[in-house]
């Protein structure tokens, strides 16, 4: 825009609040300024220029848990050889499907007729619940005392990108909010030297769904996820520039402030108010983030136990990195670990090769965070997440004639597990039949997750709400979707 020209400049100047500011004292302006109100009160949380949008705020409902880590294996993992052990399918090992499983069905990429496929690794049973457990983990075998495994997780997506947005932002599209920036709108940060929503990567690249998953959506950006990194500079274009010091860069951040505090009491837009807090939470990172994304710092046996090699980007560094982060008042970490799309197209992707490379690559990271939290006693208020955003079919994808095996998406039904934060340990939830293609007990949907996840940080899914174009908008969606999972809760 053409700010030079006064009347688009007059144009931009003229917001709804300004309209209303300068429409009068009528009938008509008072019954605007009444809806005002009732709007402005959905989205009490949002800050003024000057103040902090991350202050910690209390959780208007008993919590739970503090903050939460998410571990999501992004490409969907074969939960049927991790945590669903099925005999039946290594009776039927590549023998044509049953018919009645693929009549009216659709699938991303099988076509025809395709053959079942059994897990080619040994499960046992583990902890008091005798949950069953591959091979291919055998640390968390160690340690299913401690989680709630739920095998009876559902979605209606089966697409990578929609099924993780589903997950994370309530919508299988792009531009709604995602899961931490509501948790950080809703009760901010307890740390105002660090972001309140930390991304942290592994596996190579993004995750499917894009930079959306942590989004802020229609939410002010101030609650938007910060993508970190575990090597080399953990956030980048946050130095000072060669030549700047830090009193330079603190008196250019006043001036630069006292401009922003002018155009937000003259515009109104939140979003300078956001620019404000950003600029100075950047200004605070400065000092705060280089010692904790220093794992250096922590003992050889620390190291060792997760498996972190300081300056390697990997899940073991995040994993570790996720508890330092939660340790010093982060509310919400999300760590996204790419490779796990198992369709056996070939040696990168199929289920004897690429699998329990994978498998090897988080499970014994995920165990010592899990480890590290209770030895620390941080585990009883920190919710840990694990789980893909899919589960895969029963049958070989064998797509294009492939001889590697591997399995094709499958929304039915699939695992997750769970730790922490008020999970009541050693609990094994829900049940597929003997295929493992349908729910039979006990089904779990996506809401009924995102529901629970933020019952236990202390906030009512269904009444937690943003208004943003004349609607209340929520995590849960607009429906009555979404119930608390109270069997797997202490």
């Amino acid at each position: 825009m053409n700010l030079s020209n006064p009347y688009l400049h007059q144009a931009r100047s003229i917001t709804r609040r300004t309209f209303f500011a300068q429409s009068g004292v009528g009938l008509g302006a008072l019954a605007l300024n009444h809806l005002l109100k009732r709007e402005a009160g959905a989205a009490p949380l949002m800050a003024g220029a000057g103040e902090n949008p991350l202050i910690a705020r209390p959780s208007p409902n008993p919590a739970k848990a503090k903050s939460i880590i998410y571990m999501h294996m992004s490409g969907a993992p074969p939960t049927l050889d991790l945590f669903d052990w099925k005999p039946k399918l290594v009776d039927l090992h590549l023998q044509p499907c049953p018919e009645e499983l693929l009549k009216g069905q659709r699938f991303a990429f099988i076509k025809g007729v395709p053959k079942i496929c059994g897990s080619p690794y040994r499960f046992s049973q583990y902890g008091a619940s005798g949950a069953w457990v591959s091979e291919v983990l055998p640390h968390f075998a160690g340690i299913v005392d401690e989680t709630a495994i739920i095998r009876s997780m559902s979605t209606d997506q089966f697409n990578h990108a929609p099924a993780e947005l589903f997950i994370y932002t309530g919508a299988p599209r792009a531009g709604a909010a995602s899961l931490g920036s509501w948790l950080t709108y809703g009760l901010g940060s307890e740390n105002q030297d660090l972001p309140g929503f930390v991304v942290l990567l592994s596996g190579g690249t993004d995750p499917t769904g894009g930079k959306s998953l942590w989004g802020s959506g229609f939410l002010p950006s101030v609650y938007q996820g910060v993508q970190c990194r575990s090597s080399g500079e953990p956030i980048l274009y946050a130095n000072d520039p060669a030549g700047m010091d830090r009193a330079t860069r603190r008196r250019s951040l006043d001036a630069l402030n006292r401009l922003n505090e002018l155009e937000a009491r003259q515009y109104g837009d939140p979003e300078t108010a956001t620019r404000i807090s950003q600029y100075e939470l950047a200004y605070r990172m400065q000092i705060a983030v280089p010692d904790v994304f220093d794992i250096a710092r922590e003992s050889p046996k620390t190291l060792e136990m997760y498996g972190a090699e300081p300056g390697a980007g990997s899940f073991a560094n995040n994993c570790l990195q996720a508890r330092r982060l939660v340790e010093r008042g982060v509310r919400y970490v999300q760590l996204y670990d790419w490779g796990w799309d198992i369709h056996g197209t070939g040696s990168g992707d199929d289920l004897l090769t690429q699998f329990p490379k994978k498998c090897g690559q988080v499970d014994r990271p995920a165990v010592a965070l899990i480890k590290d939290l209770k030895q620390r006693g941080m585990l009883d208020e920190t919710l840990v997440v694990w789980g893909g955003e899919f589960g895969r079919t029963p049958m070989n994808e064998a797509r294009g004639g492939s001889r590697f095996l591997g399995r094709d998406h499958h929304p039915r039904c699939f695992c997750i597990w769970m730790a922490g934060g008020g999970i009541k340990p050693g609990v094994v939830h829900g049940e597929t039949d003997e295929l493992g293609y349908d729910v039979v007990r006990d089904k779990v949907t996506v809401r009924d997750l995102q529901t629970t996840l933020l019952h236990q940080m202390g906030l009512n899914a269904h009444a937690f709400s943003y208004r943003y174009q004349g609607l209340d908008q929520r995590l849960v969606g607009p429906t009555g979707e979404g119930r608390v999972i109270r069997e797997i809760l202490a």
